[in-house]
């Protein structure tokens, strides 16, 4: 009792004696304390001119990981949950205190889009789980760095996550997208981390430019490719209709992960560089129309079928003074023979075997739209060759 007229009286007197300016903390302030007493249950604060503060009973259990490594002499910060209790101690709140100051530290950040580092404490197939000074946060894919972004054939969900999973443990810098601390949400962007840089490198590029690098990722729309400019590493896309002169199913087919290829880039846009590999060889369509006209009898082999036909590979002439593409072979170009040429699909099937060679007429040919039509010439098959 007597301890606690002591404190009692302190309280109710300090105020005579302090400016007027000065006032005294309220619920809901955070303020900083020396531990001066602990016990398996409560802890006690010095809080100065505010007398002592006291940490007990859910409070103390919700602030375990705080708790566990503070000791006699530390100093930390807690926020007022009662300005004087019964026994005259101030009732104080170690966890509520480290998710204010968190989220001020967020707040923070935003306001100042500064960069900060963060732990990937888990994955799901959405993206991340972050954590920035003791407080939860997303990190999705979509705003992974193109360093981090999963490159996955086909997409596969199960393979996105299972890419996602090897950053478990990592340190990764950020940025602090979006956040609400009332519903404890909290967004961050790796992409808006490494932005200012790649703005830099990419500004010493311009379109025309060409560059060497390795394919990086394949995906169903294209190729990314990854070359060094100075000190940072810079990836583009090259569209699938960028990739050959030639029709394109599957970009995996025709390049792979590791290539090493040259590249022109013939867009920048929006922080994106997108690049073509065709650019860099001559256009077989441009050769060819020097040799192909309409009319013309063609062989031709059988690549695939459509809803509209059969797609034809004819193979381009070459005089000797043009110099053959890359690999020593001529450019082929594809043409349609369209569905209309059989009556149906079945009939169509049923004269055109894929991977035979037939003889075609040519219909139309329009170089400057990589477009030719040919027409089946039912009686005059080239006889034998089957690719």
């Amino acid at each position: 009792m007597e301890a606690q007229a002591r404190v009692n009286f302190s309280m109710q007197n300090l105020a005579a004696k302090l400016p007027r300016a000065f006032s005294f903390p309220k619920v809901g302030d955070v303020v900083e304390g020396r531990v001066i007493k602990k016990s398996a249950r409560t802890l006690y604060f010095d809080l100065g001119l505010w007398g002592v503060g006291i940490v007990y009973g859910i409070e103390f259990t919700n602030a375990q990981a705080i708790v566990k490594n503070l000791k006699v002499g530390d100093s930390a910060f807690a926020k007022i949950l009662e300005v004087e209790n019964e026994d005259g101690f101030r009732e104080l709140s170690l966890a509520e205190a480290q998710s204010q100051k968190s989220w001020d530290l967020i707040r923070e950040l935003k306001r100042t889009n500064k960069t900060v580092a963060t732990k990937i404490l888990n994955v799901n197939r959405g993206g991340l789980m972050v954590e920035i000074s003791g407080l939860e946060g997303f990190l999705p894919v979509s705003q992974l760095s193109n360093e981090h972004y999963p490159r996955v054939e086909g997409g596969d969900k199960n393979k996105i996550l299972e890419e996602l999973s090897k950053f478990i443990g990592q340190d990764f810098s950020v940025r602090v997208l979006d956040f609400d601390s009332r519903e404890n949400k909290l967004i961050v962007s790796e992409k808006a981390a490494e932005e200012e840089n790649l703005k830099q490198a990419i500004g010493r590029h311009q379109v025309g430019d060409v560059i060497t690098g390795t394919i990086s990722g394949t995906v169903d729309w294209g190729a990314f490719i990854k070359w060094p400019a100075d000190e940072d590493m810079l990836e583009g896309l090259i569209h699938i209709s960028e990739l050959d002169w030639q029709l394109i199913e599957n970009p995996a087919d025709f390049i792979k992960v590791g290539d090493n290829v040259s590249a022109k880039i013939i867009d920048i846009a929006n922080d994106r560089i997108s690049l073509s590999l065709k650019q860099l060889k001559p256009d077989p369509w441009k050769v060819a129309s020097a040799f192909l006209e309409k009319g013309m009898i063609v062989d031709g082999l059988v690549k695939k079928y459509n809803s509209f036909g059969a797609f034809v590979e004819v193979a381009c002439p070459q005089s000797a003074d043009l110099p053959a593409q890359a690999g020593g072979k001529n450019e082929a170009l594809q043409g349609l023979c369209h569905i209309s040429e059989f009556g149906s699909d079945e009939k169509m099937k049923k004269a055109l075997e894929i991977a035979r060679k037939y003889q075609f007429k040519i219909l139309a040919f329009v170089p400057e739209e990589h477009r030719m039509s040919l027409g089946f010439l039912k009686e005059e098959t080239v006889s034998g060759d089957k690719i």
